[in-house]
């Protein structure tokens, strides 16, 4: 199964890899800001649910995510409703959005890795998280983005391998 990659890799000016994402929303800069912001809103399409103590240096409580333990991380930087950045399990993830016409706003999201061996794995499971949000910002129903998510992320894994992505860190029940 073929799949289209959106996600990018990349090393930051301080030398660390990411991996990043864009989309543009037919949704209000506000409203883009609390699917990231809200816990139940985040939880529909985000790997975990968050909750957040919304000031840099606040804390982020993690819960709900099959392949991960319970756990907290710290706000690095916000600026509501623009920019949101917090660690996640060792790595760091930059929320920015812009308004790029009236009702319209872009959504980038930049996962700062801890390792690159990990930009493979991590970016097919933000293409399965990002779909999720790409159908809850059209109106659709969503289960959560673990909800079937499991064939369609080895596909993305794939095309992240095939494409020369860094890869070989574990993948949780790939063994």
């Amino acid at each position: 199964m073929s799949v289209d990659l959106t996600g990018t890799y990349l090393t930051l000016d301080d030398g660390r890899p990411a991996v990043r994402f864009s989309r543009t929303y037919d949704q209000l800069l506000d409203r883009v800001w609390q699917f990231v912001t809200d816990p139940d809103e985040l939880a529909q399409w985000f790997p975990s649910r968050a909750e957040f103590d919304l000031r840099p240096g606040g804390t982020v409580t993690f819960s709900g995510d099959p392949n991960m333990p319970e756990s907290t991380g710290r706000v690095l930087a916000v600026e509501a409703p623009r920019n949101l950045s917090f660690e996640w399990g060792g790595d760091e993830l930059h929320f920015d959005l812009e308004e790029v016409e009236e009702k319209r706003t872009r959504f980038t999201l930049t996962n700062v890795l801890s390792a690159a061996n990990t930009a493979s794995r991590n970016g097919a499971g933000w293409e399965v998280c990002l779909t999720a949000l790409d159908a809850k910002a059209h109106g659709a129903r969503v289960e959560g983005p673990h909800a079937g998510a499991g064939a369609s992320w080895k596909a993305f894994y794939d095309g992240y391998l095939a494409a020369g992505i860094p890869s070989g860190a574990p993948v949780p029940r790939l063994g």
